[in-house]
């Protein structure tokens, strides 16, 4: 985190259109995204992918390629070129925004010729599982390059520098996971499926020490060529945690600073989040999987569900320090492989929820800021059209909270399952202190500290019109309605309520 309540947003969402605007967009809002108090951006992968400009950029071809060759079908990624991507970063940093890369390490698709070798075929849903004898296979392990005739690497990749494939040209009916010869999977990852190291494509073998080398000098080539402040990286607990520690010990080494991490642990089990945390000693944060769902179940069950279970069994809770909380993202998005979509009328209370507290570094979802309206196929095979709902007006005022008034020693109220709150009690350079109450039943309030004697406060939001006025001893019976969150500030701070 660059500032003291700093926020991220993940700019991007799965379906923006492919023509090569993200960029140039990113230069014109960024102006505005400072205004509003976001310090650091997460931006999409910017290499091409197999698909080309078509690609969201997770099925990583080349890495050295920011939109700069002509390769799978386009110069310019689906984001654009690489000069306006670093003209994008450049604007971003003279605002003051940090800029975070999308990184995936885990594999890569789209090779340009087959080879021949040697594998086991394994069950797909349990990888101790052999399935059918070692053989030779065929299959696309090859990656040339053409485009970029090797500038920036010489490298070409063959099957010796993976360690599994799920494609057998000799055998394409066949569903299965090769395990190529002598290698085997990392042991440092998560364990479902018997073992999670697979995910998809050409699966990079982390163990190889060429692999290692170039993953290491482009890691450096990419510090030096983008200026990013950050990584987000993708799938890592698919990738042996303790080649994480290594790659990054070296990355921080080169940059003479440790550089902001964040991974992609999806899963639920807050325990496999915090293993990976230690088995990477404190190098990468993760982002709140189990969090998310929280919200997720918290949205569906409505006054159902106990206010006070909130947090139990996320991250924030047992390891807030490096908890990057969220609401939303890519993937959970609608129609997409992680769906888990908080309702709507949930996202303000859980936007407070990482926004107004003091754990956590909270990342708002693009889609969520600016909204969005695509059409896709669901699971059933069905076409659906979904647009997703603009919150900007409510994140803008949390927001500005957050600036203002969410500093200092932090009181929970958290003693009613259908209505909960907080205090900020602030600190010398932010001397104001601000009250949050929130309900998902019945209208309801909350007599909370404040630490401000015979002051009134209003309502941030909105929702609520009538003042708020603490008693001698600086407590306030503070209102929210059903469904709903208030955010109450001192009176004196009405100009940010214009």
């Amino acid at each position: 985190m660059s500032e003291p309540n700093g926020v991220m947003m993940q700019y991007f969402h799965w379906y923006l259109p492919p023509d090569g605007s993200l960029w140039h967009q990113l230069a014109r809002d960024a102006q505005d995204l400072a205004a509003a108090g976001f310090t650091a951006l997460w931006l999409p992968p910017a290499y091409k992918g197999n698909n080309g400009s078509n690609d969201v950029g997770y099925a990583v071809y080349d890495l050295f390629d920011l939109g700069e060759f002509d390769q799978k079908g386009s110069i310019a990624t689906k984001y654009g070129t690489k000069d306006e991507y670093l003209a994008a970063i450049e604007c971003a940093h003279a605002v003051g925004i940090q800029i975070y890369a999308d990184i995936v390490l885990n594999h890569r698709l789209g090779a340009d010729a087959q080879e021949e070798f040697e594998a086991t075929p394994l069950d797909p849903n349990n990888r101790w599982q052999q399935i059918d004898a070692y053989q030779k296979i065929e299959g696309w392990t090859h990656f040339t390059f053409p485009g970029r005739q090797g500038k920036y690497s010489q490298m070409e990749w063959h099957w010796w520098h993976f360690d599994a494939i799920d494609y057998n040209a000799y055998n394409p009916q066949q569903k299965a996971v090769y395990l190529i010869k002598d290698k085997t999977f990392a042991r440092n990852v998560d364990l479902e499926k018997g073992n999670f190291d697979y995910l998809m494509g050409c699966d990079l073998d982390v163990d190889s020490p060429e692999v290692r080398s170039e993953l290491k000098a482009w890691g450096q080539w990419y510090l030096d060529t983008t200026k990013i402040d950050g990584l987000r990286l993708d799938a890592v607990k698919h990738i042996d945690a303790r080649f994480f520690y290594d790659w990054l010990k070296h990355l921080n080494d080169y940059a003479k600073k440790d550089v902001f991490t964040v991974g992609e642990y999806w899963s639920y089990d807050v325990d496999a989040l915090d293993y990976f945390i230690t088995a990477t000693e404190g190098k990468i944060h993760l982002f709140d999987a189990p969090l998310h769902n929280n919200f997720y179940n918290a949205s569906v069950r409505g006054r159902d569900y106990d206010l006070r279970q909130i947090f139990d069994e996320t991250l924030v809770k047992q390891r807030p320090t490096f908890a990057v909380t969220f609401v939303e993202n890519h993937d959970s998005q609608p129609l997409q492989s992680l769906e888990s979509v908080v309702e709507n009328w949930f996202k303000p209370l859980a936007y407070a929820l990482i926004l107004l507290r003091e754990a956590g570094y909270p990342c708002v979802f693009y889609g969520d800021y600016y909204g969005a309206n695509y059409r896709d196929r669901g699971r059933d095979g069905r076409e659906y059209d979904i647009g997703l709902t603009s919150h900007r007006a409510i994140l803008d005022r949390l927001l500005a909270a957050r600036r203002h008034f969410a500093y200092g020693i932090q009181h929970d109220y958290f003693d009613h399952p259908n209505t909960v709150g907080w205090t900020r009690l602030g600190d010398a350079e932010h001397p104001d202190s601000m009250a949050v109450v929130m309900g998902n039943g019945e209208p309801g309030t909350k007599w909370m500290d404040v630490g401000k004697p015979n002051t009134t406060y209003i309502d941030f939001t909105k929702t609520i019109e009538t003042p708020v006025v603490t008693n001698t001893d600086g407590w306030g019976e503070f209102g929210t309605h059903g469904g709903s969150v208030s955010v109450w500030i001192p009176i004196k701070s009405r100009q940010l309520n214009s």
